[in-house]
């Protein structure tokens, strides 16, 4: 077993950023101020099906927006964090309130207020739009932020910890 898959195998929250991650990361402001979040409905299915399977997802952002709040009850993420700039200290406190090391979660986020998350947990991930320096120093998925990236990180970790066969099969597919 690799080392990479050792860590993904450990992951037991998946926590994310919301703008550039979940969305392509530009906000649309209706008339009345209201911003408005584009969301992919790949991503969506990803969040359930890790869930699904015992792993806590955790929405971190720096921005406050009843998007998000709605977002996540749709989902069933039970963990929202707001309006929090310092993304590892917002996560070390959740870990510890859920009885979690860092080492046991896997952060996507795509900016430098990401960055010393991205490299304190066990699995850290960006996508090919984040910034150069985070992409220098975390992987990065195929898909964009907003287009996919979030079920490609929940398809590694259902894959790791030996849930593809039953997710497939939940769906129909006999492997």
């Amino acid at each position: 077993m690799s080392t990479h898959d050792a860590a993904l195998q450990r992951v037991r929250l998946l926590a994310l950023d919301v703008d550039g991650i979940l969305t392509d990361g530009r906000v649309w402001f209706a008339a009345d101020g209201e911003a408005l979040k584009p969301f992919h409905t790949q991503d969506g299915l990803g969040i359930k099906l890790v869930i699904d399977r015992g792993i806590q997802v955790a929405l971190v952002t720096g921005r406050v927006s009843p998007m998000v709040d709605f977002r996540a009850r749709q989902l069933g993420i039970q963990h929202v964090i707001q309006g929090r700039d310092d993304k590892l200290a917002a996560i070390t406190e959740l870990t510890n309130s859920l009885g979690l090391t860092l080492d046991q979660v896997a952060y996507m986020g795509d900016d430098l207020p990401d960055l010393s998350a991205l490299l304190a947990v066990g699995v850290g991930r960006t996508v090919p739009g984040g910034d150069p320096w985070v992409r220098a120093r975390v992987p990065a998925t195929e898909a964009a932020g907003g287009f996919g990236a979030v079920r490609e990180l929940c398809n590694e970790l259902l894959r790791a910890q030996g849930h593809e066969d039953a997710v497939l099969s939940a769906f129909g597919v006999a492997e």
